[in-house]
């Protein structure tokens, strides 16, 4: 084709594209953008900003980190999965006498988790100062398997200890596999895993990055809490290995903390779990009876596993606090270290509370994250001006994760209220249905409420119009925090 003709063309050849690459990115967000005004806002910005517009739908627009978990995680059926009939018919006459609603909260998990509720266990809350020697005694007297799966895993004192007890199973003849996210293991240099691999204890770094630019796999992190010693004896919840957490130690920065010892059938599912995660770490699959014993029960807690992640189990957490809240008839108490709810969470905690159901929640005075503290503040009035409660506990940072609801169901484990949590990192939490367990935990809370001080309305508004700005910008940055 003659030079000339080429140059007069450009321009058509130009507009097609352009108006190609718009049909696609609009498309695009059309199909797959579940806010209509976000699909709205996009389409606009594509055409009115042709190419740029596209471009920049391209880059921020879709969601990369849910799409890129499934690519990586993308092995569910070669672990044992429930059918949905399984789940969805719960203990539906121990969870009744509890009241009808619940059963209805059951169901609605059963739906969403696909796995079954499993009678017959026992969960026992551990204090800061008795969860660590709980579980270093479990490790000690392993006789068969532990798999020990945690985000953050120092290497000071109480990390040493940990690894020397897994290098003296080891050296018992116990299998041992531990799992620590790759971005947790680095808090400290050097990192634990260097010790575990001297030890030759089997260990794999979840998503490892091996460049600082490699930012993709930033959101896509394990902050999953799980020990399970010869497959029967668990322990989940907040509480990362690190000295902070260990008052024997007097560390310099203490964290207050709440973990639990489970026992009985539903720690097979915290099995379940932790073997996922393996499996994608290091291709090796854990089955048989040194993994997955028969556990017999233990006790009269009514408990089941709760998944999630960017993956398939994508706001599997999201959709049980909605369902928790919109099934709550009389009390909800949430302990949560960061406090950053959706909108749906928000409306759902503000139509809880219209309805007459108590709503507290129990956040730290003095976060350990100034600018998760800062976004949180220019969020609280929302729920505020509804009539729900907010109480700021006084230091040390309590880093508790909990929910209770009408005093019978209890949700405890790894998850925050923030969007890393709901969105981006793979989270691991019981449900659990027992009045007694519930009442000891309720106990906890009031113990922190008799220390902690309201926050009210006034005080929200009453914040300087510089600090409100500050605040606002850090809000600004909440879908990432």
């Amino acid at each position: 084709m003659p030079t000339d003709v080429i140059a007069s063309l450009w321009p058509q050849f130009l507009a097609l594209l352009t108006f190609v690459v718009s049909v696609l990115a609009a498309g695009h967000a059309i199909l797959y953008k579940r806010d209509t005004r976000a699909a709205i806002a996009w389409v606009g910005f594509i055409w009115f900003v042709p190419i740029f517009g596209s471009l920049l739908y391209l880059w921020l627009g879709i969601n990369r980190v849910h799409r890129r978990a499934r690519s990586l995680r993308d092995f569910r059926h070669l672990l044992p999965v429930h059918s949905a009939d399984a789940c969805v018919a719960p203990e539906a006459a121990s969870i009744h006498q509890l009241g009808p609603h619940l059963t209805h909260l059951a169901r609605l998990v059963g739906k969403v988790t696909r796995y079954p509720l499993l009678d017959g266990n026992t969960v026992t809350p551990l204090a800061p100062e008795e969860a660590y020697p709980r579980m270093l005694d479990a490790i000690a007297q392993a006789q068969r398997s532990i798999t020990l799966g945690t985000y953050i895993f120092d290497n000071d004192a109480a990390g040493r200890r940990f690894a020397d007890a897994l290098r003296n199973a080891v050296q018992r003849g116990v299998q041992v596999r531990v799992m620590v996210d790759d971005a947790g293991s680095k808090y400290t240099f050097p990192p634990i895993t260097y010790r575990m691999r001297r030890a030759g204890i089997s260990h794999a770094s979840f998503l490892p990055q091996w460049a600082p630019w490699a930012f993709a796999y930033a959101n896509l992190r394990n902050h999953r809490k799980i020990l399970v010693v010869d497959g029967a004896r668990g322990f989940i919840g907040g509480m990362n290995i690190r000295s902070a957490h260990w008052p024997a130690l007097c560390p310099k920065n203490p964290i207050t903390d709440l973990h639990f010892q489970v026992n009985g059938p539903v720690v097979t599912q915290m099995q379940h779990a932790f073997a996922e995660d393996w499996l994608f770490c290091k291709g090796e699959r854990l089955e048989g009876d040194i993994w997955f014993p028969e556990v017999p029960s233990e006790g009269d807690v009514i408990a089941r596993g709760i998944p999630d992640g960017p993956d398939a189990d994508f706001e599997n957490l999201c959709t049980t606090l909605l369902g928790a809240l919109s099934c709550a008839e009389s009390s909800v108490r949430v302990v949560t270290p960061y406090f950053l709810p959706n909108a749906s969470l928000i409306t759902a905690l503000n139509l809880a509370a219209m309805r007459g159901v108590k709503v507290d929640i129990f956040l730290p005075a003095r976060n350990n994250l100034r600018l998760v503290q800062w976004a949180s503040a220019a969020i609280v009035w929302q729920v505020l001006e509804q009539g729900c409660r907010i109480w700021l506990t006084p230091p040390p940072f309590d880093h508790t994760k909990l929910m209770l609801v009408d005093g019978a169901w209890t949700l405890l484990g790894s998850s925050n209220w923030d969007p890393r949590s709901l969105r981006l990192n793979f989270e691991f939490n019981l449900e659990c249905y027992d009045p007694v367990l519930a009442a000891t935990l309720d106990t906890l809370v009031e113990r922190k409420r008799s220390t902690a001080r309201p926050l009210t309305l006034e005080d929200v508004d009453g914040r300087s119009l510089a600090v409100k700005l500050r605040d606002g910008c850090a809000r600004l940055a909440s879908p990432y925090l």
